[in-house]
């Protein structure tokens, strides 16, 4: 069911800083910011040559991230993200084995513009997976 490894995401609490890690110390290619309201964050990605790592900044003060920072203040890996050719089909097969669809199960529309789902990270040994459908 899992294709390849889509990105891993890193929160931060201070993505133009975090970017200029990446892009000065690394010599990463870094996008421009770009706020993604319904899912509470700005992000960018770091461009690798076989996956990209995604940074995270809170949008907001109802951001999903912003509780993971004060644990975390100064940032961390926050999800991993898989690609999936049939997001609907991958859903309703984790269901049926017992894994918990966070929110109201539906795809929302992901930074790439394609339907993303996150799953609890109970259920995966205590990470965070979001399927983004390729």
């Amino acid at each position: 069911m899992l294709g390849r490894l889509n990105h891993v995401a890193i929160a931060v609490p201070d993505l133009v800083r975090a970017s200029e890690v990446y892009r000065a110390m690394l010599g990463a290619q870094v996008s421009a910011p770009q706020a993604e309201p319904a899912h509470g964050v700005t992000v960018v990605f770091v461009e690798l040559p076989n996956t990209k790592i995604e940074l995270l900044q809170p949008l907001g003060e109802n951001s999903p991230i912003k509780a993971f920072l004060e644990k975390n203040p100064a940032g961390g890996i926050h999800h991993v993200c898989y690609e999936v050719a049939d997001i609907l089909a991958a859903r309703d097969h984790l269901k049926a084995q017992g894994a918990r669809v966070l929110g109201d199960g539906n795809p929302k529309t992901g930074a790439h513009g394609n339907p993303v789902l996150f799953l609890h990270p109970k259920d995966f040994c205590g990470t965070l997976v979001e399927l983004e459908q390729s």
